[in-house]
């Protein structure tokens, strides 16, 4: 026996048929949003571990990474300043805490957009009025190397050396300033990107670009090669690693920067590079804990006129070259980078300096002699 619908309550029947489905749609789907889920193999993994490690009395591993340089300076005249960062790990388990979905790959499924979906940059065709904004919490890992820092957005590799519209300099033809910019990026590529010298080789394509009557300077770079040393370090115009200590995450490495020209004081064209790479690593052999160590170079090359200079044909003149880097150890002048890890600290001198955001491209670098080891606020 069926109860029989009242005056202001109208019966199935008496409800129009697109209606009644969509009715039963949202149901539905109410239904299954409010059920409870099942946690995934990787969630009970994690919660597993974490409990596992609060009963040893343990606690996750911190944010500090460093001591890291900044180092800034030229082939003759060098300013370091080295760099730790440090973050208090309760802040980092309590965001975890109050938003699972912070963690790498969103483990506990809450289905929130990740970063790896923010959309990439224009190329930066001007100086920046500011430091990039906060990128939030998230740790780098194999899969994701870039996730947490700003350069997600950058451009891979050269395509983050985006050359300026060539045109005529006064009396140098817009052939002669396009030939210029080419072999700056050709210069920027070599030193910077090829994976050989990446990983420790010598930067053959990148010193096949300088003119090679410009002796002292090629001298004083085949020096830094052969006997590194804390006078001669080939870091300051080459990014070079241990392939012994680290090896690269992937084949990826984040570009940011932009190319200027004017006329030049050797009759010909003068360009000023000024570009930061980024470069996720992890350790030869042993955990693969990744950490990235952040470079950005400023260039200042000419394409001299041969036919009023003594140079070469098709090479470049290096005027100047200063650099700044973070994450990588303090006052070790070996020809390589060293990334500091999270889970450990080398015995190096404290940090003293100042702070600095490695990824804020709006300010200039500061040129001159130093050597303090400062602090970086991110990685």
């Amino acid at each position: 026996m069926s109860e029989k619908p009242s005056d202001e309550q109208p019966s199935a029947s008496e409800i129009p048929d697109d209606v009644w489905e969509q009715f039963t749609r949202d149901t539905e789907r109410d239904i299954r949003s409010s059920a409870p889920k099942e946690p995934s193999a990787r969630a009970r993994m994690v919660t597993e571990r974490l409990r596992e490690q609060d009963a040893r009395g343990e606690s996750p591993p911190g944010w500090r990474t460093g001591p890291g340089p900044e180092m800034n300076g030229r082939a003759a005249r060098r300013r370091r300043r080295w760099a730790v960062l440090g973050v208090p790990v309760a802040v980092a388990v309590a965001l975890v805490a109050l938003k699972p979905s912070l963690l790498p790959g969103d483990p506990f499924g809450t289905g929130e957009p990740q970063a790896a979906d923010a959309s990439p940059l224009p190329a930066e065709s001007t100086a920046p009025t500011a430091a990039p904004g906060a990128s939030g919490p998230e740790r780098p890992t194999l899969d994701r190397p870039f996730a947490g820092s700003p350069a997600l957005r950058w451009a891979d590799g050269e395509a983050g050396i985006v050359l300026p519209e060539a045109k005529a300099v006064g009396a140098v033809s817009e052939d002669r300033v396009e030939q210029a910019l080419k072999l700056t990026k050709k210069l920027l590529v070599g030193a910077n990107l090829d994976p050989g010298t990446v990983r420790g080789a010598r930067p053959t394509a990148a010193l096949s670009v300088l003119d090679p009557k410009q002796p002292e300077l090629l001298d004083d770079l085949d020096t830094g090669l052969r006997s590194p040393s804390e006078k001669h370090d080939p870091v300051t115009l080459f990014s070079r690693f241990d392939p012994d200590e680290v090896r690269p995450v992937g084949d990826v490495i984040k570009t940011r920067g932009r190319m200027t020209f004017k006329k030049g004081t050797q009759g010909g064209v003068a360009v000023r590079a000024d570009y930061t790479f980024v470069y996720p690593v992890v350790r030869a052999d042993g955990p693969t804990e990744v950490t990235r160590t952040i470079v950005r170079r400023v260039l200042d090359v000419e394409l001299a006129d041969p036919a009023r200079y003594e140079v070469t044909p098709g090479r470049l003149l290096l005027m100047d070259y200063d650099q700044e880097i973070g994450n990588s150890s303090c006052f070790v002048n070996d020809g390589y980078l060293h990334p500091e890890f999270s889970s450990s600290r080398s015995a190096g001198p404290d940090p003293s300096g100042p702070a600095t955001d490695p990824y804020d491209r709006s300010r200039e670098l500061e040129r001159g002699d130093g050597g303090d080891c400062g602090t970086v606020t991110r990685t």
